[in-house]
Formats: structure tokens, sequence, C-alpha cells
């Protein structure tokens, strides 16, 4: 079984490519389950052609001491399994309860399996609750998601001081496995995106171009590989997907100093 985090800032495109990601693999026959580590609980909305499945945070909320898998686990295309841990609500509590809540009712439910187990993690900040998938040991492989803008990077950068100071720990398995582009049509975006992932002792596995058909496929509640399966965008959502199960080059990351991370975004937006 292969536990994989997706990480990056609040609205870089993370559940959008852990979507698409997930539909890929699911296409292989591969029994996937993705779970939603983020408030907005809208990780798995495509999946679910528009659906919002209820939170398992919601379902605690309500007292529903004797929940099943059917109560917080819903199948999507092509068969993903989804779930949404949820949140506090705005102003009360840690956003980090939903991940823990979550977690412990799944292993409870004996629900943690699959071929592959993805988990979308907001990456804004790396408190307890958010670092769980990394530090208790469930997500092994985890990958950035990040466009060239410099809080984005500033985000994944934050995010491999993680991953280095877990691996300190003899016990944690918790390696970086790589660096996710998402563009934002910047220039010589990708160019920034590799020389980061090369910096911090890491590789970009795949760089996603900026595309209206991933606006189009959302506005029919859907990922990209179910609404334009024969479009060039879904190629490349299907060949990061390979590069991510062949990938076998992990590291403890070396992250950028503050000056040194300014200075290499420096050189390529200065203009």
């Amino acid at each position: 079984m292969r536990q994989i985090a997706l990480y990056g800032k609040g609205g870089i495109g993370k559940s959008t490519t852990s979507a698409n990601l997930s539909a890929a693999w699911a296409d292989k026959g591969l029994d996937v389950l993705q779970i939603g580590c983020d408030p907005k609980h809208d990780s798995t909305r495509m999946l679910m052609h528009g659906r919002v499945i209820p939170t398992v945070l919601d379902l605690l909320r309500e007292q529903k001491h004797d929940l099943i898998v059917s109560d917080v686990i819903y199948t999507g295309y092509s068969g993903v399994r989804c779930v949404e841990a949820g949140g506090p609500e705005p102003g009360i509590g840690c956003a980090g309860r939903g991940i823990i809540a979550t977690f412990q009712l799944l292993e409870k439910l004996g629900a943690l399996r699959g071929d592959l187990i993805v988990y979308d993690v907001l990456g804004d900040v790396v408190c307890g609750g958010f670092a769980m998938p990394m530090r208790e040991g469930y997500a092994k492989e985890v990958y950035l998601v990040t466009s060239g803008e410099l809080m984005s990077l500033y985000a994944a950068n934050n995010i491999a001081k993680a991953i280095s100071r877990l691996s300190a720990n003899k016990r944690s398995q918790v390696r970086l496995a790589g660096v996710i582009g998402n563009g934002k049509n910047i220039e010589c975006e990708e160019e920034l995106v590799s020389e980061f992932a090369d910096a911090i002792g890491s590789q970009m596995v795949a760089f996603i171009p900026r595309s209206k058909t991933v606006t189009q496929a959302e506005l029919n509640k859907k990922t990209v590989i179910d609404y334009a399966p024969a479009s060039s965008q879904a190629e490349v959502y299907r060949s990061c997907a390979d590069t991510i199960l062949l990938n076998t080059e992990f590291s403890i990351p070396t992250p950028l100093s503050i000056d040194d991370l300014e200075s290499l975004a420096y050189r390529y937006l200065k203009e």
C-alpha cells in the first residue's frame, strides 16, 4: 500500500491535482482512497460530481458515535473512495482536529486500506494537526505542490522544513518524494520550480500548465480525467500519475533560508 500526501499553499491547486491523480490511478484499476485534510472540505467534490459529502468532524459533532464505513466513505468517479475530514466552526477550535479524529475513526473501522491512499493536506502552516499524516507515519511520500509565486514557494519550503525535522527521528519514514509544479502562467515558471526542487535536494516530477480545460471540467463538476479524457491536460495528469507510481527517489530535504529563497525567486521574477 502506497501512502502519498500532497501538501501546498491554500488555493495552489492541491485538490485539483489530487483528484485528477486519483482518477488517473483508478482508471488503471487501482484501489484508491482520497482523504481531504482541509477545513474547506472540497478535496473530493469533483470526484463526487459536485456532491459535498458529510465530513467526519461534522458527523462526530452531531454525536453520532456508532459510525460505520458507509457513513464516512463515499464512492466517486471510477470507484475512488472519498473521505473529508472537515474542520471546526469558523473562529472556534483547531483545524487539525478534524484530521486527527478522521484517522482515528478510519483506523477503528479498518478503512485505511487500498493500493493508494492520497492525503490532500493544507500547507500554509504545518501545525501539529496538519503535520499528523507525516508525523504519525501515515504519509510516507510527500509531494509539494507549488507555483512559481513567492508565497507558494515559501509555503513549500516551510513544508520541506517540517519533513526535514520529522526525518531526524530514526523511527520516521516520511520522505520528500518530489515537487509538482502547478502553473500560473508566470514567465520561466517551470524553470524556477525545477531549480527550487533541485535546491532543496529533490526533483520536479511534473509541471502542470495552466489550462482552461481545468476550469471547464470544474464548472461541469468533474475532474479533467472524467470530463475531457482525450485532452492534453488529461494526459499531463496521467503522465504525472505514472511518474509517481514509478518514483523511488525519496530524500530528506535541505530547505532554503529565507534569503536564499528570495534570491532564487528574484532572479526569475524581477522583471
